[in-house]
């Protein structure tokens, strides 16, 4: 059987990694060099004929806070991979979040939000939404359809999850929580940003809109910060005129360029990320000294049969969450004696990262499961490095701190 000829022109024609490579990239017509060349510019020239429609817009590009050659590329290239329509880059996740909430929640309005979420939506439908705008919100177990939607109620207008819950790991069922919000005439909006393209594409399971921290596994370097919101055209236009245009939270040329150019390894280091997350997540739950290990791959894992079927073979992400038996002193030793393994926060990043928090140390704890709240967790996030350097360097660190 004869494939159709693939073309960097056609997007859907090519296979992820061949996206990763070319979408978002072409020759630049003045240097004729091969890249689409860094361009730090705050302005763009107006057309000599009068025809510009106000000082900013996003028909041709004006100001960079509109609209810039860089965030540009990197949108093209992001919407090829999730297989979206439309995609709008912010300057942070926590911006693109915020640029959706803002965009499609009105006071008086009501929004259902999984019990176990990022730490900044948290505060945003615990605190600062409800406080100063009256958007209410109710926090259920995303994992229980009936008690989604048991929550739904008139003013209710959106369903907000992550694939996998941060740091519980619970899986969401998407195409579930779609058929939910749809037949309620409302939105579901995930936040993937731990099943990144090619793990995971929620749109294609009814997702209306898709979040990602560009920050995290898409960038995959630790070196710059951005996030996106991606979806159907029509829906984008409001994110994009209301939120970027007159909000202001647009991604800088720089920070745009570094993450296209990052993103073009995703698919080579996804696949190191999980094969590495799994050997580590068994090795720990096989570990005397660990209470409790939390990772979609693990049969022990209460979401491990939905994420066998929602993610396939593409594997179940590179962040595991555990603890030992034992008091905070304990759990921190083993923080103190890591040696490749970097204590520090974020994800996604070629170094693993880890990071202690204790069973009170998050909003919204009481819902995490016992062990969470019995002793803590360790978010692990494990990186590019040999898994057996990993290994043995958790090994060497747990019986330090046991020993201590």
């Amino acid at each position: 059987m004869t494939r159709n000829r693939p073309s960097k022109h056609d997007p859907q024609s090519l296979s992820f990694d061949t996206q990763a490579v070319h979408l978002g990239n072409s020759i630049d017509a003045g240097s004729q060099a091969i890249r689409t060349p860094l361009v730090m510019a705050n302005s763009y020239a107006l057309p000599s004929d009068g025809t510009a429609n106000g000082w900013s817009g996003f028909d041709g590009m004006i100001y960079a806070r509109d609209a810039n050659t860089n965030g540009q590329c990197l949108e093209a290239k992001l919407r090829g991979m999730e297989g979206a329509e439309d995609a709008v880059v912010f300057a942070t996740g926590v911006a693109a979040l915020h640029a959706l909430f803002f965009s499609y929640l009105k006071s008086g309005d009501h929004i259902v939000v999984s019990e176990v979420t990022y730490e900044a939506v948290w505060k945003l439908f615990t605190q600062l939404l409800p406080e100063r705008y009256n958007i209410t919100a109710t926090f259920v177990d995303i994992t229980d359809l009936d008690a989604v939607r048991a929550a739904i109620t008139p003013t209710t207008r959106l369903i907000h999850t992550e694939t996998i819950a941060n740091p519980t790991t619970l899986v969401a069922d998407v195409a579930g929580l779609a058929a939910v919000a749809h037949e309620h005439g409302i939105y579901l909006s995930v936040d993937s940003t731990f099943t990144p393209p090619p793990i995971y594409r929620p749109i294609a399971d009814g997702a209306d809109f898709v979040i990602h921290s560009l920050t995290k596994y898409i960038n995959g370097h630790g070196d710059a910060m951005g996030g996106v919101v991606l979806g159907k055209k029509e829906l984008l236009d409001t994110i994009r005129y209301d939120a970027l245009l007159d909000a202001g939270a647009a991604i800088s040329p720089f920070n745009a360029w570094m993450i296209n150019r990052g993103a073009v390894t995703l698919p080579l280091r996804l696949q190191r990320h999980v094969t590495s997350a799994q050997q580590v997540a068994e090795y720990l739950e096989a570990h005397p000294a660990v209470a409790y290990v939390a990772y979609p791959g693990l049969e022990s894992h209460s979401g491990h049969e939905l994420a066998k079927r929602q993610f396939g073979d593409r594997g179940f992400g590179g962040v595991l969450s555990f603890a030992l038996e034992g008091d905070i002193p304990l759990q921190r030793r083993v923080v103190e004696n890591l040696e490749v393994i970097t204590h520090a926060v974020s994800l996604g990043h070629d170094e693993s990262l880890i990071v202690f928090v204790g069973p009170e140390g998050r909003g919204g704890w009481e819902q995490y499961p016992e062990g969470f709240r019995t002793y803590g967790h360790f978010r692990l996030s494990v990186g590019l490095e040999d898994p057996a350097d990993l290994i043995a360097d958790l090994d060497a660190a747990i019986a330090a701190a046991v020993a201590g």
